[in-house]
């Protein structure tokens, strides 16, 4: 379900911040690791190094924005785990 805007406004005063204590923490210790965790590793700057499997350009295939505004998604029924156990839906009929 769904928690109160009370609750989730009172535990992001407190959870966000510590959240983001922790982040800072690790960011400082982090140059520090990578000198141990193969350094040389950076696939973002150097696409060579990337372990994964590359795709060939021809399998790739371009959609252009206005073709997935018509969609016609009227003749596909929506089943109840489609929406969620509990959904708003489900109280309406």
């Amino acid at each position: 379900g769904s928690l109160p805007k009370w609750v989730v406004n009172k535990s992001s005063q407190f959870l966000a911040p510590k959240a983001m204590k922790k982040m800072y923490k690790a960011c400082l210790k982090y140059p520090e690791w990578k000198q141990k965790h193969d350094p040389h590793f950076k696939p973002w700057l150097f696409p060579e190094q990337s372990r994964l499997p590359a795709l060939a350009l021809s399998e790739l295939s371009l959609q252009h924005a206005d073709s997935l505004e018509n969609i016609d998604e009227s003749s596909l029924a929506e089943s109840k785990e489609d929406r969620g156990e509990g959904s708003d839906e489900d109280s309406l009929t």
